[in-house]
C-alpha cells in the first residue's frame, strides 16, 4: 500500500463524464414557490454523481472486529482511566425515572463570564447542573489526551502559537477555554466565530477533540477485542465488553464547502503524524486531493471583495460532498463506506440527498444512529445555503436503525440499545452570528445529559457605526400579533404604509433589501400585478440578466430594484445609483447593513441631501436590531411608545 492511494481509483476522465451525465433531482437547494424564473442554480451549489467511489480494497486493515490493540499503545491503568472524561461520559448509565423526567423538567440555567469567551449560559433539563470557571493554566497531562497528540498537538498548533506564551500553554487563551467545554463533552454553542478571524483557530481545537474522541474510542474497541481473545470462553461478565454504538460512524462534521472538509483531513493527517519521520498511511490521498482540492488559477483575477468574502468562498466551493474516513492507530483510510468509518464529513445537501425524504425509495440514515459527537461549524452560511437540510439533519440524529448492518449485539452499550444516544450526543455549533434559526437548533436537539454551554456576548455597538454616508435612517416598527403572523404583517405594512410614500417619481433609484427569498417572490409578484416600474436580481438571475437590471436602475429606467440578501452574500457586487434605501427586513449578517448602505457612495454626483434610508422591524428582530443598533438603543426601540425612530449618520 503506497502513501499515495489506493488502486481502485477510477480515471479522472470518467469521473468527468460521470459528473456530466448526472441526474438533476439532486439539488434541493431553495424551495421556490413560482418556479425559478430565471433558471440558473446559485453559485456555490453543484450536484455529486449518482456512482459515488468509496474504498472497498482496505476493508479488513481497517476493520475494527478483526484488529486488536497493540501492546504498545495500551497504557490503561485505572486511575488514570477513572479521571478520563471520555470514560466518565461514557460510562455514565442513566437511569429510566432520570430519562422520563427531562420531558417534564424545568430547564435551570447558570451564567457565569469567562475571561475570553465573555458571557457563557450554562443549563441542564437533567436534575443537577454543573458550572465551572476555566484554571489559569492547563496541563497537557491533566486533559487525558491519547498518544500521539500530547506531541503532535503542539506542532500542529504552532501557527497559532506566538510570542512569550509560547512555552507556557499549547492552547491560544481562546483554544484553551473552548477545549475545557469540549473536553467536558457538555454542548457547547460558539456564535462568534468567522472564516476571516478566528474560524482556523476554532477549527484547529474541534480536529484536536474529534481525533482523541476516536482513537480513545477504538483503542477500547481494541483492547477489548485483545481480552475477549485471550479469555477462556465462559469467564467473566459479558457486560464487561460494551464498548459500542449500533453502527461505527461515531463522529459527524458538517461544513459547507469541499475546501472546509479539505482543511479538516488535513489536520487529522497532522495531529496523527506530527513530527515524527514515520509518515502515516494515508489511503486514497491522491485522489482526495483532486476531488477536494482546487486550482488558484481558477479564481477571477483581480475582483475586488471584503475580506470577509474572500475568507469564506477560498479553495474548492462545492456544496455537494460526504466523506467516509476511518482510523485505525496510525493510519487514515479516506472514503471509507459509511459503515466502516469513524468520521463522516459532508455538507448539508451531502446528507439530505442520501437520507431523503418521506416515500422516497431509495434513502439511508441508520449511519447517523451511533453519532456521539456531532460538530455543526460555519453554520450561518447553511442560513445562506438552505436551512431546511441542517433541520432535516437534526430530525434524523441518533434514530434506532432499521438494519443490524452485522453488529455484535453483545458489545453495543446499554444506553446505544435503549434508544437513549441523543442523551449521550456532544454537539458543537459553531457561526458568526447569534441568530433565532440557529439558536433553535441549539435549544430544541442538544438534550446532552452534561449539560449545554452557550456564549451569549450582547453586541454593544451596531454595526451602523459603520455607515460612512450621510443618511438618515428611519427605522419604523411594526405590530404582529404573534410570529406566525409577522410575514403578512410585514408584507400589509409594506404595502399599505411604506410604498405610497415611495411611488411617486421623484423617489426614483429606490433599492429594496429582502432578506427571504419567499418575501422577494410576493414582493416580486405584487409589483407586477401593480404593473409598477422595477427590475429585480436574486441568485438565480443569470450574469445577463444581473447586468441588464444594474444598468436599468443606473440609468434611473427603472425605479425600483428588489435586491435579494442571498445575491449580495454569494456575489457581493455595488449596486451604483442608489438613492433610496429599503430595508424590507433586517438583514441577518449586521456588517450588511452598512455595507448596503455604503454602496450609496459609488454614484455621489451632489444628491446626499435627497437620500433617504427605511427600515422595517418588529419585536420578533430583536437580535438583528441590537446587531445593527447596539442593545441598548435596540431596547428603547421595542419598549418605546413611538413607532418611528431616526438615525443620522456620517454627519460631519
Amino acid at each position: 500500500m503506497n502513501d499515495e492511494g489506493g488502486g481502485s481509483d477510477v480515471s479522472v476522465e470518467e469521473e468527468m463524464v460521470a459528473e456530466a451525465t448526472e441526474s438533476p433531482e439532486n439539488v434541493p437547494l431553495s424551495a421556490d414557490p413560482e418556479g425559478k424564473e430565471d433558471g440558473e442554480r446559485p453559485p456555490g451549489t453543484s450536484q455529486a454523481s449518482p456512482e459515488e467511489f468509496t474504498d472497498t480494497k482496505h476493508e479488513s486493515l481497517f476493520s475494527l472486529e478483526t484488529n486488536f490493540l497493540e501492546e504498545e499503545s495500551g497504557d490503561n491503568s485505572s486511575l488514570k482511566a477513572s479521571q478520563d472524561p471520555f470514560l466518565q461520559h461514557v460510562n455514565k448509565e442513566l437511569k429510566e425515572k432520570e430519562i422520563q423526567a427531562v420531558a417534564t423538567n424545568p430547564k435551570t440555567t447558570h451564567e457565569l463570564k469567562w475571561p475570553i469567551l465573555g458571557q457563557l449560559v450554562f443549563s441542564s433539563k437533567f436534575q443537577k447542573l454543573e458550572t465551572f470557571k476555566p484554571p489559569k493554566d492547563i496541563d497537557l497531562k491533566s486533559l487525558h489526551l491519547q498518544k500521539p497528540l500530547e506531541s503532535t498537538w503542539t506542532k500542529t498548533n504552532s501557527p497559532f502559537l506566538s510570542g512569550p506564551q509560547k512555552s507556557s500553554s499549547p492552547f491560544t487563551p481562546l483554544q484553551k477555554e473552548l477545549f475545557l467545554i469540549m473536553n467536558s463533552y457538555r454542548d457547547l454553542f460558539y456564535p462568534e466565530s468567522t472564516a476571516l478571524k478566528n474560524g482556523e483557530e476554532i477549527r484547529h481545537v474541534y480536529c484536536l477533540h474529534v481525533i482523541n474522541h476516536v482513537l480513545k474510542a477504538n483503542a477500547q474497541v481494541l483492547g477489548n477485542n485483545s481480552r475477549h481473545r485471550s479469555q477462556k470462553f465462559g469467564v467473566g461478565d459479558d457486560d464487561d465488553f460494551r464498548d459500542q454504538g449500533l453502527t461505527r460512524p461515531k463522529v459527524l462534521i458538517v461544513v459547507p464547502f469541499r475546501e472546509a472538509a479539505l482543511r479538516v483531513v488535513q489536520l487529522f493527517i497532522s495531529l496523527l503524524e506530527g513530527d515524527s519521520k514515520k509518515k502515516i498511511i494515508v489511503s486514497n490521498k491522491k485522489r482526495f486531493q483532486g476531488e477536494y482540492g482546487s486550482d488558484p488559477e481558477e479564481r477571477p483575477p483581480n475582483l475586488k471583495r471584503p475580506e470577509d468574502y474572500e475568507a469564506v468562498f477560498v479553495g474548492n466551493i462545492d456544496d455537494h460532498f460526504r466523506i467516509g474516513v476511518a482510523i485505525l492507530q496510525r493510519s487514515i483510510r479516506l472514503y471509507a463506506p459509511f459503515y466502516s468509518s469513524d468520521i463522516l464529513i459532508a455538507s448539508p445537501l451531502g446528507l439530505r440527498t442520501i437520507i431523503g425524504g418521506e416515500g422516497e425509495k431509495k434513502r439511508d440514515f441508520d449511519f447517523l444512529s451511533s453519532i456521539e459527537l456531532l460538530i455543526i461549524d460555519q453554520a450561518d452560511i447553511y442560513l445562506m445555503q438552505n436551512w431546511e437540510h441542517v433541520l432535516h439533519l437534526m430530525n434524523h440524529m441518533n434514530l434506532l436503525p432499521l438494519d443490524s448492518h452485522g453488529v455484535d449485539f453483545s458489545r453495543v452499550r446499554m444506553w446505544s440499545l435503549n434508544n437513549w444516544s441523543k442523551y449521550y450526543r456532544q454537539t458543537l455549533l459553531f457561526g458568526a452570528l447569534q441568530d433565532a434559526q440557529i439558536n433553535s437548533v441549539f435549544n430544541k436537539y442538544c438534550v446532552n445529559m452534561q449539560g449545554q454551554v452557550a456564549v451569549r456576548n450582547v453586541p454593544m455597538t451596531g454595526s451602523i457605526s459603520h455607515v460612512l454616508v450621510q443618511l438618515p435612517h428611519v427605522f419604523q416598527r411594526m405590530e404582529a400579533e404573534n410570529l406566525a403572523s409577522v410575514i403578512d404583517a410585514r408584507f400589509n405594512f409594506f404595502v399599505n404604509k411604506i410604498l405610497p410614500q415611495y411611488r411617486d417619481a421623484v423617489m426614483s433609484h429606490t433599492l429594496i433589501y429582502i432578506p427571504s427569498y419567499f418575501d422577494f417572490v410576493r414582493l416580486r409578484n405584487y409589483f407586477k400585478k401593480e404593473e409598477l416600474n422595477f427590475t429585480h436580481i436574486c441568485e438565480y438571475t443569470q450574469k445577463s440578466g444581473v447586468s441588464r437590471a444594474r444598468h436599468f436602475f443606473l440609468q434611473g429606467e427603472k425605479q425600483f430594484l428588489l435586491f435579494t440578501e442571498r445575491f449580495h452574500f454569494y456575489k457581493r457586487y455595488t449596486i451604483k445609483g442608489i438613492r433610496n434605501l429599503i430595508f424590507y427586513e433586517l438583514p441577518t449578517y449586521p456588517h450588511f447593513y452598512s455595507e448596503i448602505c455604503n454602496m450609496l457612495r459609488a454614484t455621489n454626483r451632489g444628491e446626499e441631501a435627497t437620500w433617504t434610508c427605511t427600515v422595517l422591524y418588529s419585536k420578533y428582530d430583536a437580535q438583528r436590531l441590537a446587531a445593527v443598533v447596539g442593545v441598548e438603543r435596540a431596547a428603547q426601540m421595542l419598549q418605546s411608545k413611538k413607532n418611528v425612530h431616526l438615525f443620522i449618520t456620517g454627519e460631519k
